[in-house]
């Protein structure tokens, strides 16, 4: 089969993005509106199509991204999104063939990682890409959390929270995000559009819904956090409101703020249900309440997809709260990373180099994305036999090495 793999031009735009919606079983009908605004931010340049015959039967795109790590620093990310085959091209090697080519250019513009978030789980890992950060999502029985009935909605720590819109959050947003970042691994940065986007701007997949927007200040006045929700109206035969608020955004750099935040949506009047949208494993709000058992699981998944390009960037490019050496065998088919490597870390600072030491642990690349943001036991790894431990001892000093105190957490779909 002779295809053409190359970046599509603006006259050929209308056409890949039908291929996109396509690719994702979504009505393959492009407005005029829809690209221009798509031609008028993405880089055609990073726009990749596979052609057979002249007509678009893949499609594959990349931008540059910043990803948060642990200890506050970031990553250079080749951000891999809207990826598909057509079903007429399937099985064909198609994505296997983009990909590596992708991987390569990444590596050699310098990029850290790639990330993706992966529609499917099977497809990512062979070619070196881990899961390295979960997602979970709540729903709160308001009516059964104990919380205090009198609740007023608003902080006991001196702050308040004020409602407000969405200019306010185009405008104090993006400090407030960055911030979160600085604490949070795997955090994504948001650009200018995207924070257009979400408050209402700007070119919409789906018809916009307008949401309620609540701002934390602390009591000196500041913006520690803000919430972006919804609420359906529903009442019972017993003429009672039984509403539903989803979380559409909630970003909190301080704790204060996070805590706030939530108390004030598990207040809100008609509200009986509160569902918390997409959030770390290890979000404080099931034990904020008084019976945490009214918060209920309803979805724990694989979120974000690390493939590592560079294991010096990654592994010196966070920190570490305690000081020691490892030995790394890592494997990689694809060539681009292979080797061994030392790594000397402390609480001021690490280097990472080839070396020719005895290796400590062997591992696939996938696996040390899996590992590269603080979230995987490298000692369950072990027991999996996804990880093989060289010399005795080696995963548990791995795992105080490496292990992150607060879960890594990718907030957006890109």
């Amino acid at each position: 089969m002779s295809l053409e793999v190359r970046p599509v031009d603006e006259a050929e735009l209308g056409e890949w993005l039908r291929a996109v919606r396509t690719g994702f079983l979504r009505p393959p009908v492009v407005t005029d509106e829809e690209i221009e605004q798509r031609r008028s931010h993405l880089d055609l340049s990073r726009t990749l199509g596979v052609f057979d015959r002249g007509r678009v039967v893949a499609t594959f795109r990349t931008f540059t991204q910043e990803l948060s790590t642990v200890g506050g620093g970031s990553l250079v990310a080749d951000a891999v999104t809207q990826v598909t085959v057509s079903p007429s091209h399937r099985r064909r090697g198609v994505l296997s063939r983009v990909m590596a080519g992708d991987l390569a250019a990444a590596k050699e513009r310098g990029d850290a990682v790639a990330s993706l978030i992966a529609a499917e789980y099977p497809i990512y890992g062979r070619y070196g890409f881990g899961p390295a950060a979960w997602t979970t999502e709540w729903s709160v029985d308001v009516t059964r959390a104990g919380l205090d009935p009198r609740r007023t909605g608003q902080p006991e720590d001196g702050g308040s929270i004020e409602l407000s819109d969405g200019a306010e959050i185009r405008k104090i947003g993006p400090e407030v995000h960055r911030r979160m970042a600085r604490v949070r691994a795997g955090v994504p940065n948001r650009a200018a559009r995207e924070w257009e986007r979400g408050t209402g701007l700007g070119h919409q997949t789906d018809p916009w819904i307008e949401p309620f927007y609540a701002v934390y200040r602390s009591a000196s006045g500041d913006v520690q956090g803000f919430v972006a929700y919804r609420s359906d109206d529903k009442w019972d035969d017993a003429k009672r409101p039984v509403n539903t608020a989803t979380v559409g955004d909630l970003i909190a750099c301080t704790p204060a703020a996070e805590r706030a935040l939530w108390r004030y949506l598990c207040s809100l009047d008609w509200v009986t249900t509160v569902r918390s949208g997409l959030r770390a494993p290890d979000d404080v709000l099931p034990l904020l309440l008084p019976d945490p058992r009214a918060a209920r699981v309803v979805s724990n998944a694989d979120m974000l997809w690390v493939r590592v390009l560079d294991v010096a960037k990654v592994l010196t490019g966070r920190t570490y709260a305690s000081s020691g050496r490892l030995v790394l065998e890592v494997r990689d088919t694809a060539g681009l990373v292979g080797g061994r490597y030392r790594l000397d870390a402390s609480p001021e600072g690490a280097k990472c180099s080839r070396t020719t030491a005895s290796a400590d642990l062997a591992l696939d690349v996938a696996e040390l994305g899996t590992l590269s943001l603080g979230d995987e036991s490298v000692v369950r790894l072990v027991e999996l036999g996804r990880v093989e431990e060289l010399t005795a001892g080696a995963a548990v000093r791995a795992d105080v090495l490496l292990r992150a105190a607060r879960r890594p957490w990718c907030p957006d779909v890109f």
